[in-house]
């Protein structure tokens, strides 16, 4: 063992060592127990940042802890290769997505090796490749045979001048990134997948999450977002046309004063034949952004139609009103307005001169005041004739059963989430598997056509799909007849809502899933990535696992037993304003800063002699110039001092403040160990430790250590509280620093203690720890060493250490026995001699004992 830690060197060959054993290759083995440890698989953006590196340590850390414990553990990597970046990128850089995209993987790849995380390669995967992407194609043709998958039309964002489909991220400010024109919304058929047929499920199982956060399920509640209500039929003045509505508060039925409908119902294109100014409204909402986060805080805007409906319980003609804040995908496209106990309809009716009818008393049994709001709150019933005097349920009941009776009302549940939308109009994505014959009839690709493959020579121009451009590329055949591909690519949500699974068979070649293996490893045991997915792609994950299991595929109902969310990476944002008021951001690495007493910063300059403003911390990121590169860290401290900052500076699932003193720190601390194993071990052989002769202060020494393999263990497998595992690890090494070495017991204490340290530490920083295993004399590689177990025994205190005192003062401290009774504690007390002194000639009126603790004694 070389005397000075040089992680550089250590590293690199460890990591070698790794690959050409393929440690961490593993295989199904039905005699030992299973554990899948997952984190999210990253995009190939380029460079790894901060986020992945903390998000893949918390899972690596696991990973090996699990592996000590004996588990077969499963820790595999891929990539999440398809989506928009790499076509913008590609466009920039005058390239294909695809090389774009291969040259990041190989990139990233490197640097997750350089990060030592132990991960079983022979299963990685790229969402690009064809072998991957071919099974889902196949799936979703299996999908669209059951009647899961169905085409529709629906409302996208359109720029007149590219002549193509934009994402929502793309418009910026009603306007289309590239070109700055204004943005259409144009109807345009796509596929969608029935998700709402696994609504009720999807919300019913998440009561068996138990080791998901509560904020993620409360999110995915909330978004499904079950309500009970009642649909109702509305008659349409000299019509046979019908209008129907969906309501989660029918008791507020006899307050409905209008009725709005979306710009797409077709009473709204009824009304507008013929009306220039129902016409150009319709058109304004058609290009109007209908993000749900938009909705709420736009303009409500509204025309009437001219059109009333029949209130079908008091015969009352109802105006119709286009309103550009319903939706056609949502619910029927058209809603019941009470202005009274509604504060949109509110909103609207004032702005409009509508009716404002109360129908719901307040607390004090009053009509509300709704001069200036809405009366939102439940309550009883007035002004509405028969149902007068019933509260809420007695109210809900009461009129869903009369509008029952009249056969224009059902009880209905509805939901809030919309079947999910798979069609994208980019071009790098799987190609959506479905064909149209000559005489339009839709089908299903055959299987022998299988895959479909995306060609990935092509030429980027910016503004149309190479596939779309192509017209050669969609033209095919099936049962002997001319057909057309489809040219719309599939959501990337596709590819990594089922990855988890195909990581478990990667190589698998006779279908999706080998299940023998999937129900071996499934479900994951721990799932790790940020909150931001708390949604859409875990919503998504969680759907696709229970297709796979209705296909007979896995056996399961959830894909993950637990989940870890882990918080953001923050770093010093610093900036200083350009001659024309714009803020320049600096990289904190060029900052050069001024702190006080306290560590806050009071002054910063950058090498170009620029006075700072320093902005406070800010999660990393490109705009703020913040981010900082893992690369230059690694390089700068080694990949173990990284790894131990990121999983000591903060809980797992807190934001984590990035400080290069706290690096720096953690660096030290890891010399440190590697000092006292160099002192040790260049003492010679060590002998074996004798636990009957132990001293006592070895006894306590020893109890210590015992003691933290017992809060480490737990720290690290049942709390996940990494940070106080690594700090009771330092707080032992502070003791073993001081620790006496003048005896072969002594060395052979401090040997025991060595070997659990290292072991301790090597789900953290592996790679100084295999070499500090092997100079202990570690049995094998450190990689298939069992993890430390605490000895019971050695942890019982058989001696206490009570503090006496004198009239309250301390004077001494005094170790006894662990069952001495006071006055045996009070005799040894009298024995000390910094006690003693203040005992001569005086009378002891008093003794308080609080047992081994404390014994005052009270004298006068």
């Amino acid at each position: 063992m070389q005397e000075q830690y040089r992680p550089e060197e250590i590293e690199s060959n460890v990591q070698l060592h790794w690959q050409e054993k393929r440690t961490f290759e593993v295989t199904e083995d039905e005699s030992k127990e299973k554990y899948y440890c997952l984190s999210m698989l990253p995009y190939p953006s380029g460079r790894l940042h901060m986020g992945h590196v903390r998000n893949y340590t918390i899972g690596d850390v696991v990973a090996r802890y699990q592996r000590m414990l004996g588990k077969n553990v499963l820790q595999p990597i891929g990539w999440d290769a398809f989506g928009l970046p790499a076509e913008g990128a590609a466009v920039k850089n005058n390239t294909a997505p695809a090389p774009w995209t291969y040259d990041n993987i190989e990139y990233m790849k490197n640097q997750l090796k350089m990060l030592g995380f132990g991960y079983d390669w022979s299963r990685e995967l790229a969402t690009c490749k064809p072998e991957y992407y071919r099974w889902e194609q196949q799936f979703f043709t299996q999908l669209y045979k059951k009647g899961l998958v169905y085409k529709k039309t629906s409302a996208v964002n359109w720029c007149p001048n590219d002549q193509t489909v934009l994402a929502n991220e793309q418009v910026i400010d009603g306007c289309c990134w590239r070109c700055d024109t204004k943005v259409e919304r144009k109807e345009i058929p796509q596929w969608f997948i029935k998700i709402t047929d696994y609504a009720e499920e999807l919300l019913n199982d998440l009561d068996k999450l138990d080791h998901w956060p509560d904020t993620v399920k409360t999110m995915q509640r909330n978004w499904i977002g079950r309500s009970e209500g009642v649909e109702i039929t509305f008659d349409v003045e000299n019509s046979d046309q019908k209008l129907t509505v969906y309501t989660t508060r029918p008791d507020t039925f006899m307050g409905v004063t209008y009725l709005a409908v979306a710009a797409g119902h077709p009473l709204a294109q009824q009304a507008a034949q013929g009306n220039a100014a129902i016409t150009a409204f319709i058109d304004e909402c058609r290009n109007t952004k209908v993000a749900e986060a938009d909705m709420a805080t736009m303009e409500k805007k509204g025309i009437a139609t001219g059109i009333n409906a029949i209130h079908p319980l008091t015969g009352e003609a109802v105006p119709v009103w286009v309103a550009n804040f319903v939706l056609m995908e949502y619910g029927t496209g058209a809603v019941m307005a009470v202005p009274g106990h509604d504060q949109r309809d509110w909103e609207f009716a004032s702005k409009y001169h509508l009716a404002i009818k109360p129908v719901i008393l307040d607390a004090e049994g009053n009509a509300p005041d709704l001069s200036n709001a809405a009366h939102t709150e439940k309550g009883v019933l007035f002004n509405s004739g028969e149902f007068d005097g019933l509260d809420f349920p007695a109210a809900f009941n009461a009129i869903a059963d009369s509008l029952a009776a009249k056969g224009v009302g059902e009880r209905k549940v509805n939901y809030r989430l919309r079947d999910w939308g798979v069609s994208r109009q980019r071009y790098w994505g799987a190609p959506i598997p479905m064909v149209t014959l000559e005489d339009g009839t839709v089908l299903p690709t055959p299987e022998d056509q299988l895959p479909v493959i995306l060609p990935e020579d092509v030429v980027m121009d910016g503004i149309t799909s190479p596939i779309k451009a192509d017209p050669e590329w969609a033209k095919t055949t099936v049962n002997g007849q001319p057909a057309l591909r489809e040219t719309d690519t599939f959501d990337t949500f596709m590819e990594s809502s089922w990855y988890y699974a195909r990581y478990t068979c990667a190589q698998y070649d006779k279908g999706m899933l080998d299940e023998k293996a999937a129900n071996y490893w499934l479900p994951v045991d721990l799932y790790v990535g940020g909150i931001e997915h708390a949604i859409m792609h875990l919503l998504y994950f969680r759907f696709f696992h229970k297709l796979l299991r209705d296909a007979g595929m896995v056996t399961s109902d959830e894909p993950a037993k637990q989940l870890l969310c882990q918080g953001m990476v923050l770093a010093d944002a610093f900036y200083y304003t350009g001659v024309n008021g714009e803020r320049n951001w600096v990289s904190p690495v060029d900052a050069i800063t001024e702190r006080d007493e306290k560590g806050r910063i009071v002054k910063a300059t950058d090498s170009a002699g620029h006075d700072l403003v320093y902005a406070g911390m800010s999660k990393m990121s490109k705009s703020k110039n913040n981010g900082i590169d893992p690369q230059v860290m690694v390089e700068r401290y080694g990949a173990d001092t990284v790894r131990l900052f990121m999983m000591f500076a903060s809980p797992a699932e807190m934001t984590l403040e990035w400080q290069e003193s706290g690096v720096e720190g953690a660096n030290r601390f890891l010399k440190r160990v590697w000092k006292l194993v160099f002192e040790h071990t260049e003492k010679g052989a060590v002998a074996a430790l004798d636990e009957a002769a132990l001293s006592e202060d070895q006894k306590v020494l020893r109890r210590e250590l015992h003691k933290t393999i017992a809060k480490v263990t737990d720290d690290i497998g049942r709390r996940q509280t990494f940070n106080t595992a690594i700090a009771a690890i330092m707080e032992l090494m502070n003791r073993l620093t001081r620790a006496a070495q003048d005896t072969e017991q002594d060395r052979a204490l401090m040997q025991e203690a060595l070997i659990a340290v290292v072991r301790m530490l090597y789900p953290f920083t592996p790679h100084i720890c295999f070499n500090m295993w092997q100079a202990l004399g570690g049995e094998g590689d450190i990689d298939n060493a069992p993890w430390p177990v605490a000895d019971e025994q050695a942890m019982v205190e058989d001696t206490r250490l009570v503090v006496v005192q004198v009239n309250g003062k301390v004077r001494g401290k005094i170790t006894v026995p662990a069952d001495a009774n006071q006055d045996q504690v009070q005799a040894r007390a009298a024995q000390e001699h910094l006690v003693a002194k203040y005992l001569e000639g005086v009378t002891i009126r008093k003794v308080i004992y609080v047992p081994g603790k404390l014994l005052n004694l009270v004298v006068g």
